[in-house]
């Protein structure tokens, strides 16, 4: 079979079997969202397919090979493809088309990797950790506050794969801003992949920025009145939360230094410019997410020391109470021993003298731990 043939295989595009066949995979498979104008659904996995000369939308792309031929045929412009969660065979055909590494296709499909910036010969592979914020009524032990996914790019000198894994992270309006400025466009596919980095990062300031709110009402809640009854499980999960925005923002600074200052083919230098911005952009979000773990460290910490004082107040006030109970305890000890000759005994007013003595000695000591601060 040719490569043609092959890739029309994957995307669903050759004729009228084929657009059957992806409606059949379309209905066992859960569908992307496609109602974003800047969308049309090409194929089970493929989200958009489009060509770009001198920054401008070139109208129709009905085959992804064709498009591709022409492109290289006039030696302008740049194709960008877009998938979602594709499988390995409908992945086949475009790594045969655009000449990808296997093991930067095999990462492109199984997801799950670690945020990086590969070359393979004239290919650039970068991988972006996207998050979106969970909005949540009351955050609880259980509460999901931050979630993930990933943008993979195949970056070329005629060409740009993105592939998107998660529910979230939707490139449909980055596409239609970029297209709003074709002078950007025009500088080739590196400003697709500038305009990707710069769109992820900006999620990180937003969700840092929301991430900040829940630990703003975390630490209200423990230095309130009642904050050593608060529960610590809350402290836990934003931890473990903050943990999961810390794996996709700090691995992403090696790679975004390397696009802003490292010679690369094929980003333009004009463009690494504009990757100086998206660095400085990802440390304040790196430094914010170290300042949100010392200080949650911390408001743990101040938990624990409350819950401790806590405890120590309660033992006073239990061994306060003791003191007082054991006046009378030794008094109706003593007088509760079977001994004829006892002071007191036998004598009119003896009971009204010992009650009265227990009575005094139990209010002096209950007015002393009062005093002191015990009860």
């Amino acid at each position: 079979m040719s490569m043609a043939g092959s890739l029309r295989k994957v995307t669903g595009l050759g004729g009228v079997g084929g657009l059957r066949k992806v409606a059949r995979l379309a209905r066992r498979r859960p569908r992307v969202d496609l109602n974003h104008p800047a969308r049309s659904p090409l194929g089970s996995s493929v989200v958009n397919c489009v060509t770009y000369q001198d920054g401008v939308r070139v109208p129709g792309c009905a085959d992804v090979v064709d498009a591709v031929r022409k492109v290289r045929r006039s030696g302008e412009g740049f194709v960008w493809l877009g998938l979602h969660e594709p499988t390995v065979g409908e992945f086949a055909g475009i790594a045969e088309l655009f000449d990808l590494h296997p093991l930067a296709v095999e990462d492109a499909v199984e997801a799950h990797q670690r945020p990086k910036l590969e070359r393979y010969g004239d290919t650039l592979f970068a991988v972006f950790k996207t998050v979106c914020y969970v909005e949540h009524e009351q955050l609880t032990a259980t509460s999901e506050v931050v979630d993930t996914g990933e943008i993979m790019v195949f970056l070329g000198e005629d060409f740009v794969v993105t592939v998107r894994h998660g529910r979230h992270g939707s490139l449909g309006p980055l596409r239609e801003e970029l297209e709003a400025h074709p002078g950007q466009l025009a500088k080739g596919p590196a400003a697709v992949l500038h305009a990707i980095a710069d769109h992820v990062v900006d999620d990180y300031l937003s969700v840092t920025d929301a991430v900040q709110g829940d630990i703003d009402q975390v630490e209200t809640d423990v230095f309130s009145e009642n904050g050593a009854r608060a529960d610590p499980g809350r402290i836990y999960q934003m931890k473990r939360e903050l943990l999961e925005l810390k794996r996709a923002v700090v691995p992403l600074s090696r790679p975004v230094e390397d696009l802003a200052t490292r010679p690369i083919r094929v980003v333009d230098p004009e463009i690494q410019a504009y990757f100086r911005d998206v660095l400085d952009h990802l440390l304040r979000a790196k430094e914010q997410i170290a300042a949100f773990d010392e200080l949650l460290n911390s408001i743990l910490q101040a938990h624990l020391a409350q819950v401790t004082v806590a405890q120590n107040e309660d033992m006073r006030k239990i061994t306060a109470w003791a003191a007082v109970i054991a006046v009378p305890t030794m008094v109706c000890g003593v007088y509760g021993m079977n001994f004829d000759h006892m002071p007191e005994l036998h004598w009119r007013f003896g009971y009204p003298l010992v009650m009265g003595v227990m009575a005094v000695g139990c209010l002096v000591l209950y007015r002393g731990f009062r005093r002191n601060g015990w009860l």
